[in-house]
């Protein structure tokens, strides 16, 4: 749904992006080398200088490990991803370089915090604001790329103050990125991770490994309620943001509507689901659900009235 003039940007990033987080993720090689090559694939983005040896070093490193075909084929084809970024203006550069330098300090967020890739090794992050810090490393400096590029490309967001709905674009990225942590909580404590911080368990007399039992749900549930109301709040501002996108920009509009629903209706189902904590249960909105979204919001033109008025049924669900 990407506009044209855009389009470019958005997916480089985006294939920048999945580049990195295939580094981090590769763990048949130990976490001082993949933070040492997320540490290279970051430095070819704090200048215009292009270190092609370490690209290469990289893609020769990771590339064959990759059981994942598509990914294989990104590490391979990396080189040209920065050629066609030594095309971009000067400016287009910048924003994605400002992006990449952030998104990574949440990979290797991950990979310092975070020590083990088992239960054995389980470590939850300390504080809120450790909690805030990853969700703006990981999508709220999204939210800050998006609404600069499509301000200095899009005429019809001529008028936007940057700087200020800048803000309300990482408050949208940390909303669905709480979605996401809330949603596959069971999965993660899987590999060693708790987001939730220890003082939010502490106030309900949980620890981290508590929850590695699904019985404590019912003790979870305040916890629980306090991170969906926090992501909704963040994604009550997504909502502000995408209503402020002028109805004949449909593409940005339905670009934005479509992740705060489909959040929202996840979110529903987490407050209700059962086996939150089941890491044998995926907490996942159907693709009916996805469909009906795309069709409802598609069909009326990117409505607003008919937008907030499902997104406020669903706010009403989760209060």
């Amino acid at each position: 749904m990407v506009p044209a003039d855009v389009r470019d940007q958005v997916s480089l990033a985006y294939l920048f992006a999945r580049a990195a987080d295939t580094i981090a993720d590769t763990e048949l090689i130990d976490r001082p080398r993949r933070l040492d090559f997320l540490g290279q694939l970051k430095g070819q983005f704090v200048s215009d200088q292009i270190s092609w040896g370490q690209i290469r070093e990289i893609q020769r490193a990771m590339g064959p490990l990759q059981r994942d075909s598509s990914e294989r084929v990104l590490l391979e084809r990396l080189e040209d991803c920065f050629r066609l970024f030594q095309e971009f203006s000067s400016d287009d550069r910048r924003r994605v370089q400002r992006l990449m330098t952030t998104l990574t300090q949440g990979m290797e967020m991950d990979l310092s915090v975070f020590p083990g890739k088992s239960v054995e090794d389980l470590v939850a992050l300390k504080t809120l604001d450790d909690l805030d810090r990853y969700t703006y490393y990981v999508a709220g400096c999204v939210g800050e790329f998006w609404t600069d590029l499509m301000c200095a490309h899009r005429k019809a967001l001529a008028l936007w103050n940057v700087r200020e709905m800048s803000e309300v674009g990482v408050r949208f990225g940390k909303g669905l990125q709480l979605t996401n942590i809330v949603k596959d909580i069971a999965h993660d404590l899987q590999k060693g991770r708790c987001y939730i911080p220890e003082t939010m368990l502490a106030e309900a007399g949980l620890k981290p490994r508590d929850l590695l039992n699904q019985e404590n749900l019912p003790r979870f549930r305040p916890v629980l309620s306090e991170l969906v109301r926090m992501a909704t709040e963040h994604l009550d501002q997504g909502w502000m943001y995408t209503m402020s996108i002028p109805r004949y920009e449909t593409r940005l509009r339905l670009s934005c509507m479509w992740p705060i629903l489909s959040a929202g209706e996840s979110l529903k189902l987490v407050m209700n689901s059962p086996d939150l904590l089941n890491p044998h249960v995926k907490v996942k909105i159907s693709r009916s659900k996805v469909y009906q979204i795309m069709a409802l919001t598609t069909f009326t033109g990117a409505c607003g009235y008919v937008g907030t008025a499902y997104w406020g049924r669903l706010r009403k669900q989760l209060s």
